[in-house]
């Protein structure tokens, strides 16, 4: 009997340590009173995100030749052989399975 009681004890305390320790959002008017009461409050600063690289909105390119560096970049055409290869396999292999396996 007495390892019952403990046993509704024990999830009625740890219920009560979820409700605290998780704020809620709720009670939107009465955050600001609610969250010294949480043991873990909701974040307030704004994390600025890393660069690792300029923008091109910071920093515009302005070199002219742009388009002439573009037009060099498509002139390799392998991306093109491997779409339509996958097209042809995509195609064949279903049609290939259907008449093994129909006979």
């Amino acid at each position: 009997m007495n390892l019952n009681i403990n046993k509704y004890i024990f999830s009625i305390i740890f219920t009560g340590f979820i409700f605290i320790l998780i704020p809620s959002t709720t009670y939107a008017n009465e955050t600001n009173t609610i969250n010294r009461y949480f043991g873990i409050t909701q974040q307030k600063t704004v994390i600025n995100y890393e660069k690792s690289q300029p923008s091109s909105i910071d920093n515009p390119v302005v070199d002219p030749n742009f388009n002439t560096m573009r037009s060099k970049d498509t002139e390799s055409s392998t991306a093109t052989y491997i779409v339509i290869g996958l097209l042809i396999a995509a195609t064949i292999i279903p049609l290939a399975t259907w008449w093994y396996f129909s006979k």
